[in-house]
């Protein structure tokens, strides 16, 4: 195969085919335009000849001038659209090289989407989604608990310790003291055994908010 690669040369891409096409026609553009130049420039050299031959007189030289010149006008109309012509092969060319181009691209990016695709693993992402969302639920779950204490802890004691200062300082700008006003109010009948009972309500209940919490936090231990 090397042999005969040496003898015949090398087998040509449909690529470089085309790129060496494409150089091929804009060569011959560029050797049009010169040819368009040159007659251009004899045409100019025509009309001057025949303004000078008809002011000597000579008009049969000016017939024979004034055909050249024609002749050299329809030379450069065909090398215009000869140009043009080429230049729509050209263009054709470089649409092909384009797609042929983006055709390879997305070759590429299918094989690389494909080897991506073969080396996921759908049951272990699964499995790594559904523990993401057992341990954001236990986050959530003590989060939950944690803001619960801190309010209780906070709301409760620091409420009642700040409306007990309000009150002395206003008993205090009054002129009067805190145990004096209290012995003045009417007492609840049995106050102390209503806030035991209440204490007593309020208790089982805490506690079963809390075993609630403890019974989910313990499911998702097990799963």
């Amino acid at each position: 195969m090397e042999t005969l690669a040496a003898i015949f040369g090398r087998r040509k891409s449909p690529e470089e085919i085309m790129r060496q096409q494409q150089r091929a026609l804009n060569r011959t553009v560029r050797e049009l335009d010169r040819e368009r130049v040159k007659l251009e420039q004899q045409e100019k050299k025509l009309i001057s000849d025949i303004k000078k031959m008809a002011k000597d007189g000579q008009m049969d030289a000016v017939k024979i001038m004034a055909k050249d010149l024609v002749r050299t006008r329809n030379f450069v109309k065909k090398f215009i659209l000869m140009k043009a012509n080429i230049q729509a092969v050209a263009l054709k060319i470089q649409t092909l090289r384009s797609t042929a181009a983006m055709a390879k691209a997305m070759k590429g990016v299918t094989r690389a989407m494909s080897t991506m695709n073969k080396k996921m693993n759908m049951p272990q992402l699964q499995k790594i989604m559904m523990e993401f969302e057992k341990q954001s639920e236990i986050m959530d779950m003590k989060d939950e608990m944690m803001s619960d204490t801190m309010d209780d802890v906070l709301a409760e004691d620091g409420d009642e310790e700040e409306s007990d200062a309000v009150v002395q300082q206003v008993f205090d700008e009054l002129g009067l003291t805190f145990s004096d006003e209290l012995s003045g109010l009417p007492t609840a009948r049995n106050p102390v055994g209503a806030k035991a009972g209440a204490a007593a309500a309020n208790e089982p209940v805490a506690l079963d908010a809390d075993a609630d919490l403890q019974a989910r936090l313990d499911n998702l231990r097990r799963e």
